[in-house]
């Protein structure tokens, strides 16, 4: 087995950091717990679970805290987490082979983020960049940090999956908690931002803040302001704005500038599934709408093998064809699509079926 380090940053935290370490406890991990300013029962509960705390005095800077955490790590190899994951699989065994394999890369864990959209619960999953080794990588930046080498002869590095996973609960709180954390994170974005005015990573946070509260009309300007940046394409968070932009969009009455858009550039973000729902979405929202083109769309999304986001190549697809064959007038159609996706939990899909069939 090879020595590893757990470490965790954290501030007023009760209502997770039990569920985040209670799952720790089947490995011989060291736990690293670093407090930014608690003053709820977090530390209590965290010494419970025999994490060694420290205190660390928050100066607005998340790789701070995160640094302060890799100095008080006992071993080399280091995997962080936050206080909102909760570990639900890992292979310990193959965890380390991939270590060995990999000496000198970042292990990408899972992530499972769980929110409510439309009534449903789901989830979109994606990799991020948690396991490393101290004496190569740390963090930087102020808010949304990110790995980085230690030494400036080798900025790049490999990055590989682990066989680890975690769900990610930070999405699924009330309004109010989620309001106050995008507050907080765009207001060190800002700060940024005034540095580092080209930088389309954080136009992109701050879109994803407004998101988080439904504020589409600010997610709108920072997604657009990042994209008039250049980008790369087959980064995942490029392909994951993609999206969001298109959605904020329709949000806000604009799909014929999303239409205009995202044609051009359609070959860079398609093979992917939530892209071709949000075309679909694009299509149905225009005026007049264009069912057929977004019914292509689906039926895309509905060939994908994996989709980012839970549902983007089953429920959504489905209840959207079923939307379109009733605007077509084919009701017996739209019943069948409605009930695939209802069969799969999703609330309009019930909704719609209950309505169609008093008709």
């Amino acid at each position: 087995m090879i020595p590893l380090s757990v470490c965790i940053i954290g501030k007023n935290e009760e209502q997770h950091i039990g569920n985040c370490l209670a799952p720790l406890a089947p490995f011989s991990f060291e736990i690293v717990y670093v407090d930014t300013g608690s003053t709820d029962r977090t530390k209590e509960i965290a010494a419970k679970h025999n994490a060694s705390i420290y205190d660390f005095a928050w100066i607005d800077d998340f790789s701070a805290a995160r640094n302060f955490a890799l100095e008080k790590a006992s071993h080399d190899y280091v995997l962080f987490l936050d206080c909102d994951e909760y570990l639900s699989e890992l292979d310990m065994d193959a965890l380390c082979t991939a270590l060995e394999a990999h000496p000198h890369g970042v292990g990408m864990l899972l992530r499972n983020n769980y929110y409510e959209s439309n009534g449903t619960q789901t989830n979109y999953p994606d990799r991020v960049e948690r396991l490393f080794s101290k004496k190569r990588f740390h963090y930087k930046g102020i808010i949304h940090e990110q790995v980085v080498a230690l030494s400036d002869d080798s900025p790049l590095y490999e990055r590989y999956e682990i066989p680890l996973t975690v769900d990610h609960a930070g999405y699924s709180g009330d309004r109010e908690a989620m309001k106050r954390k995008a507050e907080r994170n765009n207001s060190l974005l800002f700060r940024e931002i005034k540095k580092r005015p080209s930088d389309p990573y954080l136009y992109f946070q701050a879109g994803q803040s407004y998101n988080s509260i439904c504020d589409y009309e600010n997610a709108y300007i920072y997604y657009k302001k990042s994209f008039a940046l250049p980008l790369n394409p087959a980064e995942p968070w490029v392909q994951i704005m993609a999206t969001a932009y298109i959605n904020a969009m329709n949000h806000t009455g604009r799909s014929a500038e999303a239409q205009l858009f995202f044609e051009p550039v359609y070959g860079h973000f398609s093979g992917d599934a939530n892209f071709y729902c949000s075309m679909g979405n694009i299509y149905l929202n225009l005026d007049p709408p264009q069912p057929l083109k977004a019914m292509a769309e689906y039926v895309k999304a509905l060939q994908c093998p994996t989709a980012r986001e839970e549902g983007a190549n089953s429920f959504l697809p489905y209840y959207n064809i079923g939307l379109v064959n009733e605007m077509l007038g084919s009701r017996d159609s739209a019943l069948s699509f409605y009930r695939r996706a209802a069969d799969l939990g999703f609330s309009p899909a019930v909704e719609r079926l209950s309505t169609l069939e008093k008709i």
